[in-house]
């Protein structure tokens, strides 16, 4: 399902602000409402901003192949589903809500467990594009370590730490990796503009997914 872009026209998180403008249909207005019936999450839209992160990724080069892999699976599971049937699983809340009442949330490769993954895949990347606008002279190792220790390494076996451990040797710098984000002719400041911009979009968006995935108890995969 990757779209297809002109990239000369604008960054990978140009696009992905994009997609996050369209992903929340409808927001719940009170503390006490059912995320789980008033909320809808575009599938196909959510599954861009997924594929468009692999993108931001993969500028990181191999020490992030792992997690490159791990997201793209995910992404193909719930794309599949989709396409089987795009009437019925346009909603992501549909998805997960049809899972947990049939029992197979839990069960196996569900598509439930796919969304939880890539939830924390985007918490991750969020988690690293903060820091890298907050501290743009911290060494990107320290910055990757930090992202994962927060994000994806209290959900992680000790195999998959460990091999994070031994990939942060891969990593390039900060000015390589900033070099990189930038399509031509844009500045720093409009890149650190454009992060600033899907960092304030995607931190609601994910706590708005992590309260559903705690409603449905979903949050402990």
């Amino acid at each position: 399902m990757k779209r297809t872009r002109e990239m000369e026209k604008g960054s990978e998180i140009q696009s992905a602000i994009e997609e996050l403008s369209m992903l929340i249909e409808l927001k719940p207005t009170g503390d006490n409402l059912d995320r789980t019936t008033t909320v809808h999450i575009p599938t196909r839209p959510f599954l861009n901003v997924c594929n468009l992160v692999i993108q931001v990724l993969d500028k990181i080069g191999p020490t992030m192949a792992v997690l490159r892999q791990d997201i793209n699976q995910n992404i193909q599971r719930l794309e599949m589903l989709c396409n089987s049937d795009p009437s019925i699983y346009s909603n992501l809340v549909a998805i997960l809500k049809k899972e947990a009442d049939e029992g197979n949330a839990r069960k196996g490769a569900s598509c439930s467990k796919a969304f939880v993954w890539l939830a924390r895949s985007l918490d991750f990347t969020g988690a690293l594009l903060q820091r890298l606008v907050a501290d743009p002279g911290q060494k990107m190792e320290q910055l990757v370590e930090e992202s994962y220790s927060i994000t994806l390494k209290p959900w992680h076996g000790w195999i998959s730490t460990a091999a994070y451990k031994v990939s942060l040797k891969l990593l390039p710098d900060n000015k390589t990796f900033i070099n990189l984000l930038m399509p031509k002719d844009e500045t720093y400041d409009n890149l650190n503009e454009h992060v600033q911009t899907f960092i304030s979009l995607l931190v609601p968006f994910l706590e708005e997914i992590h309260s559903i995935l705690v409603g449905l108890q979903m949050n402990v995969f």
